[in-house]
């Protein structure tokens, strides 16, 4: 249950720092904040808004809340194969992945895409360069970095799942951008002072608000549209190592954006920062960190939470303080025997389980939040 750790700002989490308390306090004094802000019990600090936040806001919306990584989610996809129907090894499903789902900064296809999902995306407000148009197409269906990952795991039954971390690429990082500057140059041209300048925000029924919906909305199609082309990808991959299986069901959802709802008896802006939307009965997918369990949940549609929960465990560490604390070695430690990209330890200490917050804890923290429908444990992971 929430408790009040400031003016405006109820908590759900159990493990939090003061810094972050201190962060999202700045933006719950915001005089357009509908409410109040919720944190999730998987908050840490982020840039301007406090990651793990979900933010209400009548007549304007700050874009470094929604973040540069606009549509950034999770799709999960459930599968007839069970841990029986696999082989002994997934080291053959990991050069199929690695072709398929391209990863890493910047990375994208060779080829742009034909694929046909990029037909009902229609272009975004901004009129983009050639370069950025490319990158549109080649990125589309790619993974991108950080804490970007494609899974297989197995459920309490040992029922196959594929899931799959990502967001709108290259593109939604620059539109984003775009407008953070844009709010901070409307900040300085009208006096507005903020405790934070990433706070800036837009004002609703202005070109520049108007502009910045326009292509987070399309951003966050982008986003979703992509994760669903890979997850084609990783599931027919899947399939194609096990020699059997089909899909039962998919689920395809958002955890960095924004979108007009009601709540209190009253319309507005819902941003989520790092928190997925749980409405009674949505379905969630929460990740855990490398080598931790994550969860398939159903909301419960919580008022005090604008119908929100976590979005997975949440950073303990910065990375740079990740890299320097933890080691290779411990990394591989706790991977154990599970299929992964071993030979990129020393590049993966930053995602580190001892990196991120105990996910069984922030699941017991929002039991009001949701309700676990499955449990799921890694058994191949491929990271950005």
């Amino acid at each position: 249950m929430p408790i009040e750790v400031a003016p405006r700002l109820l908590s759900w989490a159990s493990d939090i720092e003061p810094g972050t308390i201190d962060q999202a306090a700045r933006a719950a004094k915001l005089p357009f904040i509908a409410g109040h802000v919720a944190l999730m019990p998987d908050a840490h600090v982020g840039m301007g808004a406090t990651v793990g936040s979900v933010i209400p806001t009548k007549g304007a919306i700050i874009p470094a809340a929604v973040g540069v990584d606009i549509g950034c989610g999770m799709v999960a996809t459930e599968t007839t194969l069970t841990a029986a129907d696999l082989p002994d090894s997934l080291a053959a499903l990991m050069p199929l992945v690695e072709q398929r789902i391209p990863a890493g900064v910047g990375q994208g296809h060779d080829d742009p895409t034909t694929d046909s999902a990029m037909a009902g995306l229609g272009k975004p407000h901004t009129e983009l360069t050639g370069k950025q148009e490319r990158t549109v197409l080649t990125q589309f269906g790619t993974l991108g970095s950080g804490n970007h990952f494609v899974e297989v795991c197995l459920d309490e039954r040992d029922r196959v799942w594929a899931v799959l971390h990502s967001g709108s690429r290259g593109i939604g990082n620059q539109l984003a951008k775009k407008h953070i500057e844009t709010a901070k140059k409307l900040m300085k041209q009208y006096f507005i002072a903020l405790d934070d300048p990433d706070l800036a925000y837009l004002v609703q029924g202005t070109p520049e608000f108007t502009a910045y919906i326009r292509d987070m909305l399309w951003a966050q199609a982008y986003a979703m549209a992509s994760r669903a082309a890979m997850n084609t990808q990783i599931v027919a991959s899947l399939l194609q190592v096990a020699g059997t299986g089909e899909t039962v069901r998919t689920i395809n959802c958002h955890h960095n954006f924004t979108q007009q709802e009601h709540h209190h008896s009253q319309d507005m802006w819902v941003t989520r920062k790092g928190a997925i939307k749980a409405a009674a009965g949505d379905l969630g997918v929460i990740p855990g960190s490398m080598g931790t369990r994550s969860y398939i949940v159903s909301g419960l549609g919580s008022a005090a939470s604008y119908d929100s929960c976590s979005h997975g465990a949440g950073r303990r560490m910065s990375r740079s303080q990740a890299r320097r604390d933890l080691t290779a070695e411990s990394l591989t430690e706790v991977m154990g025997d599970r299929t992964w990209n071993s030979g990129r330890a020393n590049d993966l200490v930053d995602e580190h389980p001892s990196a991120y917050k105990d996910i069984d804890q922030v699941m017991a923290d929002q039991k009001d939040l949701v309700r676990v429908e499955h449990t799921l444990r890694q058994i191949f992971n491929y990271k950005g």
